[in-house]
């Protein structure tokens, strides 16, 4: 049967233009400009009463355009497949002005009664589908599985991995979990990548790419997308999550270039979450006051300590003001505790206006206390775990804590609570703690019924968990656009993958690793289990190997911390990492010294002149993490201006040849380094280290 296929042309920008087909298993067709190579993504496939239906659509039509706050162009089209139009398929694109990366969805519909199945016992949809150059042993293609959610215990961290794939894993139909992947290098080709929006921690994967032997990858449900006999009709849908697709003119640097840009410029609806500010949290310092001082971890958490604290956060120079927990009476309702704060937070967030600065608070999603009003609204919503709810828990010393389900309707309860707050208490950062991606597979909640069994509702639970907290800063964000969640991964077992940096971003590393990642056993009465707790660059060793996340996303998506103590040496050296991206200082102010307080404002004021050129910039590192030398590059393209940073872990003289060239010559450096450009605008750092420490050069401000 000759099909009759037809394209419609839908959207066209700098980088490429895009069409839809109609009557053919190619369902999009992205053509790159500038090397004129068009590219195939494969309609999807799903299970519908019963059989493998693929969305050969007909009858297409645009049935919605706007223009979003990113300056991306969203599209709208509706085409019917199946015999007699009998499902519908609504394919949401949304287009860039200035960028290669698309990214789509699909809905799913019905004319009249229909179900989603699952024959074979587990879930059948393959949403999409791209062909890589496959690479030989002599071969110049290079392709890439790129993983953001592989947890590493020696960090007790999510790390970047990239897996090269060959011929002999396409030939072997291996399936790999992304959430990535990309090729560059093959002659005639360009480089291209596919990826999907969600979380998930290897090896536990809800969605997979399955490789084939004509250099297919296709992105396939693994478990958890949908529930057996899902029904969908006219007003029933099935929501996918979102996909990305690019393909530009080059090699590896221009294919990451690209998406940095993306997820930094475009990919969010709203830019706060972007903003290179510096954040101060007060973790630490409670942290310090439960271990060395024998205090409890709520006895600095008032009002006069607060305002003490931001008096010094401001002459160092942090933007957002963190109240870690202990702030609230109890949790669910989650109000100001009147004995800690006798005013409310009027008087805090009234000192931190007169400086500019913004206030931050921690919550826990999943908890509301025993005699919350949360939780007399929610009792339907309360998580069970086979079968069994467990028993209240106490929340960091305060009232004993029910966990509430997430993918229920307390959800949005939650979501309006937050509201509330942005709006009585003027809190625009949010740090969200404590959620695993597992936890209910209780019935009736919005992740199953009592006819599913209670695996197939637990990991319907997990896969929809990261949905929903994205639809919930999704609806906060509509009411408040200033407002930054920061959702909390500083354990395994969390949702992470590309589908919350839509909405906000992470916070990557607490402490890092716990006495047990190192098999050393600590006495039981010990309850402080970091290794990394104390000061010095012990600590910043961890949190820098964190920073190769930055090829792809950029590193002011994961916000970790540093200490601000003294001496000179240890702040230098957490001032220069910190700026690369990470832009976290870890409690404990009032210990700095005047003289400590001042050398940190000032390192950081400067900084903070040209943050925008150095968050744009691409991270270039030489050397290992803890060596000598060990150097980070962080300079814009466009502009010139940036930073290097240079660690050393031992006393000497050292000299480092910039990778950049044609970098501007105002420059700013801490007195261990010397700067020499040479013809070509690249510079030489000499520099020497009577200690182990940091030296720190900004080019783009006077000295």
């Amino acid at each position: 049967m000759t099909m009759n296929v037809k394209s419609v042309w839908v959207e066209s920008n700098p980088w490429f233009a895009l069409s839809v087909q109609e009557g053919s298993p190619t369902l999009l067709t992205y053509t790159n400009k500038h090397s004129g190579i068009s590219h195939s993504i494969y309609a999807p496939v799903f299970e519908l009463d019963g059989e493998a239906c693929t969305a050969i659509l007909s009858n297409l039509q645009e049935t919605g355009r706007r223009i979003l706050p990113n300056r991306v162009s969203e599209y709208e089209l509706t085409g019917e497949f199946g015999p007699k139009g009998k499902w519908r398929l609504h394919l949401l694109l949304r287009v860039p002005d200035d960028n290669p990366v698309l990214r789509f969805k699909y809905r799913l519909s019905a004319s009249g009664e229909s179900v989603m199945t699952k024959a074979l016992g587990k879930d059948a949809i393959s949403y999409a589908g791209v062909q890589f150059p496959i690479r030989t042993a002599d071969g110049e293609a290079e392709v890439r599985e790129v993983r953001f959610s592989e947890f590493v215990e020696p960090v007790h961290s999510y790390c970047l991995q990239e897996q090269p794939l060959d011929e002999r894993h396409f030939a072997a139909g291996l399936d790999v979990a992304g959430p990535m992947i990309a090729s560059w290098g093959g002659e005639g080709e360009d480089a291209q990548l596919l990826a999907y929006e969600h979380g998930s921690q290897m090896p536990d994967s809800f969605l997979r790419f399955r490789l084939a032997a004509d250099g297919l990858a296709e992105i396939q449900a693994a478990k958890g997308n949908y529930l057996t006999g899902q029904p969908i009709g006219r007003d029933r849908y099935y929501d996918t999550i979102w996909f990305q697709y690019a393909a530009v003119s080059g090699g590896e640097k221009e294919l990451t270039s690209a998406y940095r840009a993306f997820v930094l410029h475009h990919m969010a609806l709203y830019p706060e979450s972007r903003q290179p500010y510096i954040f101060y949290n007060t973790w630490n310092n409670q942290e310090r006051d439960k271990h060395f001082r024998g205090k409890s971890y709520l006895a600095s958490i008032t009002e006069e300590r607060m305002l003490a604290e931001i008096e010094k956060a401001h002459r160092i120079g942090v933007d957002v003001f963190v109240i870690d927990t202990g702030w609230y009476t109890a949790t669910g309702d989650w109000e100001v505790n009147p004995d800690r704060f006798p005013r409310g937070l009027t008087p805090i967030k009234e000192r931190l206006d007169s400086y500019g600065m913004k206030l931050g608070l921690w919550f826990g999603p999943n908890s509301a206390a025993l005699s919350s009003r949360m939780l007399q609204r929610n009792q339907n919503n309360l998580m069970h775990w086979q079968g069994v709810k467990p028993d209240p828990h106490p929340v960091w010393e305060t009232e004993l804590s029910e966990k509430m389900c997430l993918v229920s309707p307390y959800a949005d309860d939650f979501a309006d609570t937050l509201i509330r707050l942005a709006r009585d208490l003027g809190v625009t950062y949010f740090k969200w703690d404590a959620v695993q991606q597992y936890g209910c597979d209780h019935y009736g909640h919005g992740h199953g019924d009592s006819g599913h069994t209670s695996e197939e509702r637990r990991d319907h639970y997990a896969f929809r968990l990261g949905i929903e907290l994205t639809r919930i800063v999704e609806k906060m964000q509509e009411a408040c656009p200033e407002a930054i969640v920061d959702f909390d991964i500083t354990e395994g077992g969390r949702y992470v993958g590309l589908g919350f940096l839509s909405v906000g971003k992470y916070f990557l590393i607490n402490n890092g690793p716990y006495y047990q990642n190192y098999n050393v056993p600590i006495d039981e009465a010990v309850d402080n289990w970091n290794i990394f707790f104390h000061p010095g660059p012990a600590r910043s060793w961890i949190c820098r190997t964190t920073y190769d996340h930055d090829k792809w996303i950029p590193s002011i998506l994961f916000l970790t911390h540093y200490f601000p103590d003294d001496p000179a040496d240890f702040q230098q050296i957490s001032a220069g990492s910190l700026m690369l991206g990470h832009n976290g200082i870890w409690g404990d102010l009032l210990s700095v010294s005047e003289e400590g307080t001042d050398r940190l404002g000032r390192i950081l004021g400067t900084y903070k002149k040209i943050r925008n050129e150095i968050t744009a910039g691409s991270m270039t590192r030489y050397g290992k993490v803890g060596g000598s030398l060990e150097v980070y590059e962080k300079i814009c393209g466009e502009t010139g201006k940036g930073v290097i940073v240079l660690f050393a872990a031992v006393p000497g003289k050292q000299r480092y040849l910039s990778a950049s060239s044609q970098l501007v010559r105002k420059v700013w450096h801490t007195a261990e380094a010397a700067v020499s450009f040479t013809e070509d605008g690249s510079v030489i750092v000499d520099v020497e280290f009577d200690k182990p420490g940091a030296a720190i050069v900004f080019f783009g401000v006077d000295s």
